[in-house]
């Protein structure tokens, strides 16, 4: 009987000591919406033996990892101060988690002392222990659509087993709302409240694997460069020049909510935005502006952006 794509699972637990399996069990479990994990990949290394007949010669495969992709909706846990159940990928993105009990749950970006997750991939019946996971973060909210947070990261490759995922719960991921008049609100740039068709935001880190020899195996991230696009109406120059703003050397702010209710809602701010270019687009006949951007920190650093969850 053949294994099903359907029938995937992944768990996902913070690590206590880098890259030692946390054991995820069922009430770790992650509702995604996109799961891409090839099983396995390396840097082959080809022998090049020179011999009296034709054909390839055997390689080595050398920095075995575990590439780890997934995607989840947009949706706070559904219960103002506690973490939603993908937060531990979140912290393994390179970001600290403040957490007022009852109230309200906040991520903001760090360069030290970055956590790790071990993810439990069950396909159909195989199951891939992936230990160290860290990786990269990005939002996407498009007009009547889901918004989305894509987390894309690597992870220590370990044997896989036959076994399943037992009883899972889900939990912690209260429905999601579409990105529409009414769920989304409070969107501001530079202090212009526009008319939004669009956002992304993605944390860019620069994660890297290593197998130094005399050292552990380990996936860090070594660098970060926020950045992203958005598109409104276009307004009046008089009202409000992007063009001019986007020539210039100023950051301004850059905000919204999504959500209404007590336990799903999700406030992202960026202080100090940077405007990098601004083009004219077409929405259905209507004149707008795609604007990309990059969210610099200032000189105290590890402010690019928070989001908070209330």
């Amino acid at each position: 009987m053949p294994f099903l794509t359907r029938k995937r699972t992944i768990l996902i637990k913070s690590e206590s000591v880098y890259g030692t399996d946390s054991v995820p069990t069922g009430a770790d479990a992650l509702a995604v919406t996109s799961l891409d994990v090839p099983g396995m990949e390396g840097d082959p290394v080809d022998r090049n033996l020179i011999r009296r007949f034709l054909g390839a010669s055997p390689s080595l495969l050398v920095n075995v990892r575990v590439p780890c992709s997934f995607e989840v909706e947009l949706a706070g846990s559904g219960t103002a101060g506690t973490a939603p159940r993908w937060s531990p990928a979140m912290l393994a993105c390179g970001n600290a988690l403040t957490t007022i009990a009852a109230t309200s749950n906040k991520y903001d970006p760090i360069d030290e002392n970055v956590n790790s997750a071990t993810i439990y991939y069950f396909a159909d019946g195989i199951k891939h222990a992936v230990t160290g996971w860290r990786g990269t973060w990005e939002f996407v909210g498009e007009l009547s659509q889901i918004p989305k947070l894509r987390f894309t990261g690597t992870g220590i490759y370990n044997t896989p087993t036959d076994a399943s995922p037992g009883s899972v719960t889900y939990g912690g991921q209260a429905d999601p709302l579409a990105f529409t008049q009414g769920n989304t609100s409070g969107f501001s740039l530079f202090g212009f409240a526009g008319c939004l068709q669009s956002l992304s935001f993605a944390s860019n880190n620069e994660v890297v694997y290593d197998e130094l020899i005399g050292c552990v195996k380990e996936v860090s991230i070594r660098n970060r460069a926020c950045a992203g696009q958005l598109m409104i109406e276009a307004p009046p120059v008089a009202t409000k020049d992007f063009f001019s703003i986007t020539r210039g050397n100023t950051t301004g702010d850059l905000g919204f909510t999504h959500g209404v209710a007590a336990g799903n809602r999700v406030i992202f701010t960026s202080p100090q935005t940077d405007l990098i270019t601004c083009r004219y687009a077409d929405s259905n006949g209507k004149i707008m502006l795609d604007i990309g951007f990059s969210a610099t920190p200032t000189t105290a650093g590890n402010n690019e952006y928070s989001i908070l969850l209330n």
